[in-house]
This record gives structure tokens, C-alpha cells and sequence, in this order.
């Protein structure tokens, strides 16, 4: 991911943003950071880039011209020939529209969360303009900039500090920023929870033991635990947050009656990736902060109606939908006659399946086994070509690029390939067809199963309706299918 900071402080930037993770990130190219002095472009040969506001009034103002030529040079380049005029904007050859995501950094602005760093994180640059004396001429800002963000509310000399801010905070969103691939996952807010208490060592400091629990070795009472703990401190430091995880989890009580029909719904929820958009008794929408899909159970075709009237009638709006009566009002809502019927599998065990005879891992790897490791971006094109319900290949690319997809080899050569879906399925299993029959698929299934029990998750997947090969591998492994189906409906 490319950062372009338009300042009157490059130094300044560049000190701070060259250290640590960040740094070190971008000494690997995973990030580019530059600083582009506005100062450059300037045409008062005294270097002048302020000067008195209309009207009246105490302090400077960044004149338009030195920002606009600033950042039409910055979004040349970002686009290159494409560019149409000087709008920041080019069409891509699938016809596409692309503009230059600009933020400027203002009191003034809509607040930065945590779902903001990870939308931005999605982009390929992203410029970021900063501020200072008494502020920027407001006709530049209307030609050039798409987001208005602030950091909080209160006021700083520049913009510099709440840049910085921006881009530790959403580099932290960017495939391999974070040496820990899940811990850029489970931060903060992620499930409207502060985080619990951590302890290192030693186990005794001043008087103050390490908590008992945290030394058992049980996973299932850690949990517990630290759950407890980060809603204590949420109730206590962060009122506003808590209820809306008490909203959250009244529709996980809800949905927890029919378990496996609900259970991605409740999923989304467990794993801090739900976004409430309305809930009234067994009527309930969510939206997953990461894929923007919505996910609507309803008890009835009217109350269904209202749910959907809370979803936008947008281009690439996708709906999982739990209730057949809903599908008709959906894709009439939608406009469209896209629909995909599936099964619901759920493995309800808290143990792990057994891995022998099907699989070793790098570590433990032996002559003539099967071994199953992450994928890397350079096998996207052979899963593209091979997944039978690929339809996106820069879908592909992401999901291998946050470390979400698995391969499994034989003698070094790909045999089939598993991952987990941005919204929290196990999926994309394809075994390649001259290694069928060798048992490869249920070792990539058995691998994706004890991966989510090892991260505390309930392993879930969904199955086309028809696909029988795939239903009968899902049983044998134990997971148990839900009686209703699910349907997808809008841009599958």
C-alpha cells in the first residue's frame, strides 16, 4: 500500500513514520511512504504558501494553488495516462472508475474508528492532506478531497501528528504489516470490547501474581476469562461500547435457537465482525465490518420487508438471506435474479479431528505425505483457474494474501487448495483432478477444522445445494447440517 502525505513538514512525517513496525514495513516495500513537500510547488519565489483570509479574521490560510498543483502531481502519478483532465479520476480497462482516495485531517471531520482503518487499508494509495495555520482554502478541499476525517475532538498546530495516527493505524489492516497474522483481527472495538488485561513475566512483580487462570493451560477458562474481564472494563471505562455489545449479544441469544441455521449470523457476532443494522425480537440484520455483507433472519414476510428496507439498492450489495420467503422481496429490493441455495454444516465437537494418515505440517513433514502450508500470491492464478466458483480474482488474491488459504502438496507439487471466506466460512476446497481420490480433500477440511478450533472459532461451512460429493465429505467428519437452507442473493 502506497501513503502520500501532502505537508509543510516532510521531515517531520518522515522521522515519525520510519521506526518501528511501521518502518520496518517499508523496508520490506509492504508500504510506501512519502512526503511531498507543498512548499515545492509553490510559484512565490520566496517559497510562500499562506496568506490572509477573506473576510477578516486571526492567522493564515494555505493558499489553493501550491495544494492543488501538490496533489494534482501526486494523483499523475498514482493513475499515469489514464487520468481524465485533472479530476484524480481514470477508467480502468473492465471500464471501472478510479479515483484518488484523499483525506484531509480536520477537527472538522466524521471521528476515525477501527472499521474506517480497515476500509482505507483496502486502497492501493491513499493521500493524506494536512493542514496548518488557521487552515486550507475551501475551494481547493471541494476539488480535491473524498474523506474528511478527524482524530478527536480538539485542535493541533498541524496536521502531521493525526496523519501519522491514520496510517499506523490502517497499515496495521495491510497483509503482512503485522508479524502475528491474527492479531491485527482482535484488537480494541473489534467486538465493540476493550481488550482484557495481559501479563508477562515474571509470574510474581511487586506483590502481584499473574492471575491463577492464565498459568492453567486451559484454553476454554482463558477465554472465559478474558471475555469477563474485557466486559468488565468495557461496562466500566467505555459505557457507549458496552451497549452496544449487550445489543449484540441479546441477538446472539436470539439466533442461538436455531443454531445451525444461525450460525454464521452468530459467528459474525462471536468473532467481533458484526455491525448491528436492525433488531427487533427474532427479526435481526447484520453486516460484516469486513465483506459489507448483510445477513437477515425474519419470522415473517412483512417484518423480512422492513429489514430489507434498512439495506441500500446499490451495485455489489450481497445478502444471505434465512428464510426462502425473503428471497422474492430481496431480489425485488436488489434488482436482480441472482440467487444460490446452500447448506448450512456446522461442526459442533470442541475436539480436534485427527490428522493421521492424511497430513503433516512443515514442521513435521515426511517423504511421500501430503503436506498442507499456506498459500503464497504466487499460486492465485492456479486457484483462479481450478476453484469451479471463483468469479473474482482479486477476491482470490486477498484471501491469500491475508493468509487465509491453505495448500495441500504431494511431492512438492500443488494437489488442492482450502481457505476460509472473508465473512467466516470454511470454502474454496478443490482438490486438482489427477489427485482425486487420494483422501486430499478431507485432510484440507480436517486442517481448516482444527485451524478455526485453535482460534477459538466454530468451524461452519455452506454447501451449493446438489453438490453431494461435497455434502458427504462434510458428514463424514462429523458436521451436522442445518434442516433450513440459506440463500445468497444480489452480486454472487
Amino acid at each position: 500500500m502506497n501513503f502520500h502525505i501532502l505537508t509543510l513538514f516532510p521531515d517531520m512525517v518522515m522521522r515519525g513514520m520510519h521506526t518501528s513496525i511501521i518502518g520496518n514495513a517499508a523496508e520490506k516495500g509492504i508500504l510506501e511512504i512519502e512526503a511531498v513537500d507543498i512548499r515545492d510547488y509553490t510559484k512565490d519565489r520566496r517559497r510562500k504558501v499562506d496568506d490572509y483570509p477573506y473576510g477578516g479574521g486571526a492567522g493564515m490560510l494555505m493558499q489553493a494553488q501550491p495544494v492543488y498543483d501538490a496533489w494534482s502531481a501526486v494523483a499523475e502519478r498514482i493513475l499515469g495516462a489514464a487520468a481524465e483532465g485533472a479530476t484524480g479520476e481514470c477508467t480502468r480497462e473492465n471500464g471501472e472508475k478510479r479515483r484518488v482516495r484523499t483525506v484531509y485531517v480536520t477537527p472538522q471531520g466524521v471521528p476515525f474508528t477501527q472499521a474506517m482503518a480497515k476500509e482505507l487499508a483496502a486502497e492501493e494509495d491513499l493521500v493524506i492532506l494536512c493542514g496548518h495555520y488557521e487552515g486550507i482554502d475551501e475551494r481547493v478541499l471541494a476539488e480535491i478531497v473524498t474523506d474528511y476525517i478527524s482524530i478527536g475532538d480538539y485542535v493541533l498546530t498541524g496536521g502531521e501528528l493525526a496523519a501519522m495516527v491514520i496510517v499506523d493505524a490502517v497499515s496495521r489492516m495491510v497483509p503482512g504489516v503485522l508479524s502475528n497474522e491474527i492479531s491485527g483481527e482482535s484488537e480494541s472495538f473489534e467486538g465493540h470490547l476493550l481488550e482484557y488485561p495481559q501479563y508477562s513475566r515474571p509470574e510474581c512483580w511487586m506483590g502481584k501474581r499473574v492471575p491463577d487462570v492464565l498459568l492453567s493451560g486451559n484454553r476454554k477458562k482463558i477465554r472465559e476469562w478474558r471475555t469477563a474481564q474485557a466486559e468488565q472494563r468495557t461496562r466500566e471505562r467505555r459505557p457507549d461500547l458496552y451497549r452496544q455489545y449487550e445489543k449484540l449479544q441479546q441477538c446472539r441469544e436470539i439466533l442461538g435457537r436455531k443454531k445451525l441455521l444461525h450460525i454464521d449470523m452468530t459467528e459474525l457476532i462471536v468473532r467481533g465482525k458484526a455491525r448491528l443494522v436492525a433488531a427487533d425480537g427474532a427479526n435481526i440484520c447484520l453486516r460484516d465490518a469486513d465483506s459489507g455483507i448483510y445477513f437477515l433472519t425474519a419470522e415473517s414476510p412483512e417484518a423480512g420487508r422492513t429489514l430489507l428496507d434498512g439495506i441500500p439498492r446499490e451495485p455489489g450489495v450481497l445478502l444471505v438471506l434465512h428464510q426462502e420467503f425473503l428471497c422474492g422481496p430481496a431480489m425485488e429490493h436488489l434488482g436482480t435474479n441472482k440467487r444460490m441455495d446452500c447448506c448450512q454444516l456446522v461442526y459442533t465437537r470442541r475436539e480436534k479431528l485427527s490428522v493421521a494418515g492424511l497430513y503433516c505440517e512443515e514442521q513435521t513433514a515426511q517423504d511421500g505425505a501430503i503436506l498442507i502450508r499456506k498459500l503464497g500470491p504466487e499460486y492465485a492464478d492456479t486457484v483462479f483457474a481450478h476453484y469451479e466458483m471463483a468469479g473474482d480474482p482479486a477476491y482470490i488474491r486477498e484471501r491469500i494474501a491475508k493468509g487465509c488459504m491453505f495448500g495441500a502438496f504431494s511431492d512438492g507439487e500443488l494437489a488442492g487448495f482450502a481457505g476460509s471466506h472473508t465473512e467466516g466460512s470454511i470454502g474454496m476446497l478443490e482438490v486438482l483432478p489427477e489427485y482425486r481420490g487420494r483422501k486430499i480433500g478431507k485432510a484440507l477440511e480436517t486442517y481448516m477444522i482444527n485451524r478455526f478450533l485453535e482460534q477459538g472459532y466454530t468451524p461452519y461451512g455452506q454447501v451449493k445445494a446438489g453438490n453431494e460429493i461435497s455434502m458427504r465429505l462434510q458428514e463424514s467428519l462429523g458436521l451436522y447440517a442445518a434442516k433450513e437452507m440459506v440463500y445468497w442473493v444480489g452480486a454472487i
